[in-house]
């Protein structure tokens, strides 16, 4: 005889299977069962703000970000000067240093790069301030200025492609981005155009660039004096050297016997004898065959789009040989 299941057990069984049925449907569907007070206390994600346009990231890795275009700008190094003027954003420059020759020359002075007046800069209440990365005064001016609230943006200026990549950062920070890769691109096309005339010229002459006489200082490999004389079409004969600047020995200097010597004036080589009056240097193949060349000092260590006339300078000493370059490229 079949089993037969009270009416009430019945139901419950039913009812039981029903409820069991819908929590697995819940959990197929991605569903979840919360209390009623919980679901109250479910609160909607916060929106999501747009990024400011004139936002960038800097060479020591911090993301710099402004409201606005910046239009009050201290540039505590005149390199970032011209970059600013390259790109038609001259007006910005609220300060300049002492050797600042691009910033407009009524904007007040805050002295030298390395150790610049921070309450002169405090006071003129600049919306961006530009810092050389790598310079320990720099940084500790970097330091003080953002203590204070004020956007800081460190920039590393030892090569062309850093220099590039700062150009473009600045259009980005001051809203002239579009006018900033036109410039970049026809500097580009300069240099282009010189490395199409070294290469096919075949010998590379080797050159030595003076920093610093006396207490001799060369250029090494580790600046932008180097990227100037590669590109230039030249062989830096302190390539072996990884730093910036590299003391050298006027005794051995003779065993690099440079094809050219090169000798920057200005600050930091304000009263340097030429070569043919030093005598370590009489022996030096570049002296004896009259083959060195005095070069201003802001025009070939200031990383700036001047680099690039410091290059073009370069190159037609270095290769007589070829014809005068043609007219520059402008964008």
């Amino acid at each position: 005889m079949p089993k037969i299941t009270p009416w009430n057990s019945q139901c419950k069984l039913r009812f039981g299977n029903a409820i069991a049925l819908i929590f697995t449907l819940l959990l197929a569907c991605g569903g979840t069962i919360l209390p009623a007070s919980a679901a109250e206390e479910i609160t909607p994600p916060p929106p999501v703000l747009p990024v400011s346009p004139y936002t960038i990231q800097d060479d020591a890795g911090n993301t710099v970000t402004l409201a606005a275009p910046a239009t009050r700008i201290v540039p505590m190094y005149a390199a970032f000067s011209q970059m600013l003027v390259h790109i038609g954003k001259g007006a910005t420059i609220a300060a300049r240093t002492n050797n600042d020759d691009a910033a407009p020359q009524s904007a007040p002075v805050i002295g030298t790069h390395m150790r610049p007046n921070l309450e002169v800069a405090v006071a003129l209440a600049p919306d961006m301030v530009l810092i050389p990365l790598g310079r320990e005064e720099a940084d500790q001016a970097a330091l003080h200025m953002e203590r204070l609230g004020f956007a800081v943006a460190r920039f590393r200026l030892d090569s062309f492609e850093a220099m590039f990549s700062c150009i473009q950062r600045l259009g980005i920070l001051t809203g002239a981005q579009a006018e900033a890769q036109q410039r970049i691109a026809a500097l580009r096309q300069r240099l282009d155009a010189v490395a199409a005339r070294w290469q096919e010229a075949g010998h590379k002459p080797s050159v030595f660039f003076e920093i610093r006489y006396p207490n001799l200082l060369g250029a090494g490999a580790g600046g932008m004096l180097h990227d100037v004389l590669t590109h230039a079409g030249g062989r830096n004969v302190l390539e072996a050297h990884t730093q910036a600047m590299a003391r050298v020995n006027e005794e051995t200097l003779p065993a690099l016997d440079p094809d050219v010597y090169v000798m920057q004036q200005g600050p930091m080589n304000k009263a340097a004898l030429p070569p043919t009056q030093r005598p370590h240097f009489q022996t030096l193949r570049a002296v004896a065959t009259g083959r060195w060349l005095a070069v201003p000092e802001h025009l070939f260590s200031r990383p700036s789009p001047q680099s690039v006339d410091a290059v073009e300078a370069l190159h037609q000493f270095l290769y007589p040989q070829l014809p005068p370059l043609p007219g520059r490229v402008t964008p």
